[in-house]
């Protein structure tokens, strides 16, 4: 039997470890954190499963590679909507939702009384929107917990520590699953500021995600049930990671606000900034020397690209496939 140790248990290192287990391997998973929480950037995911919507600005890999995550999170969790996803804007803004349809495909163009029938609570606020029907979305804490429980169910060892990824390579098989915390050897890598709220407003109902195209901050909303809603989220150039901006705060809220005016009443629950690990072109990366694989760079496409890299770390490690994202330069420090 292959023996592999993980080394990170975020989004990336779960998925790494369920298809490792899947194809049979006996599967260490080493994280300095005590169980899901707030230290994994994937904590504050907002869980979009939108390949096509990601068109608007990402890279074709995305899209395509992208396809595969809602099958594979709904075989694995419970967590799966597959509502699609309604993109709105003002009706000052109609040229930005003409540049999305421009740039993105698979989409039903739908005017007000349509958009009114996917989401009653906006009817009367849009007059067109684009309806992502084959898009869905999860609940990330939720299917981090479905997928940490059913690999402890299958008899993956989690273990709490801070491991030397190099020093664990020496022993046998090891993949570096870390994120940003690789920056130390990984000098390409650079983080990219996300801030986002959690909000209770039990006076609003949505089914689905909801993007709304907006000048400064583009939004999106995505439901948690119950009246709670992940809003988010920025994209900032930074490293710092422990306070949200006064005003990305003003302008989430803001735009919440013009999508639905009961946002104004709503409580905020939780703010979330961490920091989401980037190359510089915003795609993945599988590097691998010797018995060390390093997996980072999944940017803000966490849970969207996450089994598609899986799945070729998988077969590097049994099949001797080389991945589409190898990445053939070793810059590590």
């Amino acid at each position: 039997m292959t023996a592999v140790t993980v080394i990170g248990a975020g989004v990336a290192g779960l998925t790494v470890a369920r298809c490792l287990a899947d194809r049979g391997a006996e599967v260490l998973v080493i994280d300095r954190g005590d169980g899901l929480g707030p230290h994994a950037c994937s904590w504050w995911a907002g869980g979009m499963l939108a390949p096509f919507c990601e068109g608007e600005s990402a890279e074709e890999p995305v899209i395509r590679l992208g396809q595969e995550a809602a099958d594979w999170w709904a075989a694995k969790t419970h967590a799966v909507h597959r509502k699609g996803t309604l993109v709105v804007s003002a009706a000052r803004d109609q040229a930005d939702l003409a540049r999305f349809a421009r740039r993105t495909s698979d989409f039903t163009v739908v005017s007000g009384p349509a958009i009114a029938a996917l989401e009653p609570d906006l009817a009367g606020r849009f007059a067109r929107g684009l309806f992502f029907a084959g898009e869905a979305h999860l609940a990330p804490r939720a299917a981090l917990a479905d997928l940490r429980a059913g690999l402890q169910r299958d008899g993956v060892e989690f273990t709490q520590a801070e491991a030397d990824p190099a020093a664990h390579a020496a022993k046998g098989l090891t993949v570096d699953c870390r994120g940003y915390a690789a920056r130390d050897v990984l000098p390409d890598l650079r983080p990219v500021k996300g801030e986002m709220l959690v909000l209770s407003c039990p006076d609003l109902a949505l089914s689905r995600p909801i993007r709304l195209l907006h000048p400064r901050i583009p939004l999106y909303i995505v439901p948690r049930g119950d009246g709670v809603f992940m809003l988010g989220a920025t994209m900032v150039e930074s490293a710092a990671r422990r306070h949200v901006t006064a005003r990305a705060l003003l302008e989430l809220l803001s735009a919440a606000y013009a999508l639905n005016p009961a946002f104004g009443e709503a409580e905020v629950l939780e703010i979330g900034v961490d920091s989401r690990p980037a190359f510089p072109d915003n795609l993945p990366r599988i590097r691998r020397t010797g018995n060390l694989i390093r997996v980072n760079g999944l940017y803000r496409h966490g849970f969207l690209l996450s089994p598609a890299v899986a799945r070729m770390v998988a077969e590097l490690i049994f099949d001797a496939t080389t991945p589409e994202v190898m990445d053939a330069v070793t810059t590590e420090r």
